[in-house]
Parts: C-alpha cells; structure tokens; sequence
C-alpha cells in the first residue's frame, strides 16, 4: 500500500513553470504594444523615406534622393541650427531644476505653497504655455515691453524679429521644463543618504563642496532622467513653434520635427516620402544622444562595482 507521499506528480506545464512565465505574461502586452507602435513605425518611416509619395497615390522608389535633396535644402539647415540652439539652451532647465528643488527642500514655512507655485507650470498645456508668452512679448501691450519702458528701452517684437524668435520661444519651453527637471530632483533629494550628510559636515564640508562631492552624485539617476527627457524635449520642439509663430517670421523659427510637419502634412506639403527622411535624421540624432548617456551611466554602473 502506497503513501500519500508517493502520488504522481501530474500537475500542468503552467503550474510546473508558474515562476518563471508568468512576468512574460503581464510584458507581452506592454512588448506587443511597443513593437506595434514605436518599433514598427521607426523601420516605416525608415522605407517611406526611400520613395516620393504624397500619401494617397503610388509611390515612387528614389533610393536616397530625398536625402540628397536635404543636403541641398536651406530649410533644412536653419531647421537644423535651430535645433542645435534649442539643445544647448535647454540643457539650462537642469540646473535651473536642481537649484529650485533645493531651495524648496528646505523645511520652512509656506513651503507647500511655494512648491504649487512652481510646479503649475508643469501641469498647464503647452498651448496654454504658448499663448501666455505670445501676450507677453506682444509688442503693444505684453508686459517685456511694458517692462522695458520702464527704463527707456524701444519696444522690441521678439517674435517677429529673425534675431531674437528662437530664443524667445525657447524662454518659453524652458518654464515648464524646469519645473519637470525641479520635480525629479526633489525626487532624487529624498533618497539623499542623511548619514553621509552628516558625515561630510563632521569632515568640514559644506556649501559648494556639500553640492558637488555628497549631494550630486546621489542625483545621477535623476540627472539621468532628466536629461533624456531634456534632450528629447529639444528635439521634437513642435507645439510652442506652431502656435507661437507657426515657423516665422520667414521660417527662421523653424525646428527639424516643425518643418517635417511643413513638407508631408501641411497645406503646401504632402511629401511623405520628404518628411520621412527628415524623420530618419531627427531619430538618428535623438538615438545618438540617448545612446551615449546609456553608455554613460552603463559605464557608471560598472565603475562602482
């Protein structure tokens, strides 16, 4: 007669590897979407970057015509140097961030409420952003000109002028970054270790020294972060561009995702195959950067091993 002990194990192959399927269970949806909706549109607009079609009709195989016509393409050249600009002055919302998230760590009072305030940049539309900054540069009643007669100064037409739209426009972006790049680093503060805070004050360091050797370095992952976000920002800078100047005065306002929108979607455009290829370039540049800052913290990782 046979123990309880010694019945057959008869269960099903899930139960056997219950362990092990069931995460793939829950990432097959999130994978299954993030192949259906980011990867398969890279490798698309990729092959549509290959051909002249305007969306509707046939399309024609040009093999790297569309990238030939780039370099030849002045529009896309001031597209591309306003991106460039709108990287290096963007990169200005870190800082920014981290010096607004340290001044709102402190415990004092009506803390709360300076927080809301600077947070609710944050939450409001980029549209809303935009229209906030077309009045104030309006040349006759924005409040920069109001200000700036104040002390005698002419009127000075920010969006209308070659010289000075871009910068204005990223003034503009930079108000909601900040306050994103300020909510992750308030984040990153909280898991700050206090011991070795307390341990560098007993050493004597304090002010900048506190800043750069104890507290910064236990911000990387959040500088990391912020930094993608930054960078990418840059880069697909759209919404503030349409709204505030549309691409003007003369396209000179123009970024690389603004006048990819110009050639295969606007009224004038319906050159996929064009915009594809501005597409391809804008992608190739965002994975550059992204890849580097991987490998950066990758390295990171390793060296503190």
């Amino acid at each position: 007669m046979s123990s309880s002990t010694d019945a057959p194990t008869n269960s099903s192959w899930y139960k056997r590897n219950e362990i092990s399927v069931t995460p793939w269970l829950f990432l097959i949806p999130g994978v299954a979407f993030f192949l259906l909706y980011v990867i398969f549109p890279i490798f698309s607009s990729i092959s549509v970057s290959f051909y002249d079609w305007d969306g509707l009709g046939d399309a024609t195989y040009v093999g790297l015509g569309n990238y030939e016509e780039l370099y030849w393409d002045d529009a896309f050249y001031t597209s591309l140097r306003n991106n460039l600009i709108w990287l290096v002055l963007y990169l200005l919302a870190i800082p920014a961030g981290l010096f607004i998230a340290l001044f709102l760590n402190q415990t004092v009072t009506g803390i709360r409420l300076y927080k809301s305030l600077f947070f609710f940049p944050f939450v409001i539309s980029q549209i809303v952003v935009g229209l906030v900054f077309t009045w104030f540069y309006d040349p006759t009643f924005g409040l920069l000109n109001q200000m700036l007669g104040v002390f005698g100064i002419d009127p000075i037409n920010v969006l209308g002028d070659e010289k000075y739209v871009t910068y204005g426009i990223i003034a503009a972006g930079l108000w909601p970054q900040t306050a994103y790049c300020m909510i992750l680093y308030l984040t990153g503060l909280n898991a700050v270790d206090p011991e070795q805070i307390e341990a560098a004050r007993l050493d004597g360091a304090k002010g900048w020294r506190m800043l750069w050797h104890i507290i910064v370095p236990q911000l990387k992952p959040a500088t990391f972060i912020a930094f993608v976000v930054t960078i990418i920002g840059a880069l697909r800078s759209f919404d503030l561009i349409s709204i505030m100047t549309n691409g003007g005065p003369f396209g000179e306002s123009r970024v690389l995702s603004f006048y990819m929108f110009e050639v295969a979607l606007s009224e004038y455009g319906f050159r996929m195959g064009y915009g594809a290829s501005i597409a391809v370039v804008l992608f190739l540049i965002m994975l550059c950067f992204i890849a580097y800052f991987l490998y950066s913290m990758y390295q990171d990782d390793k060296g503190s091993r």
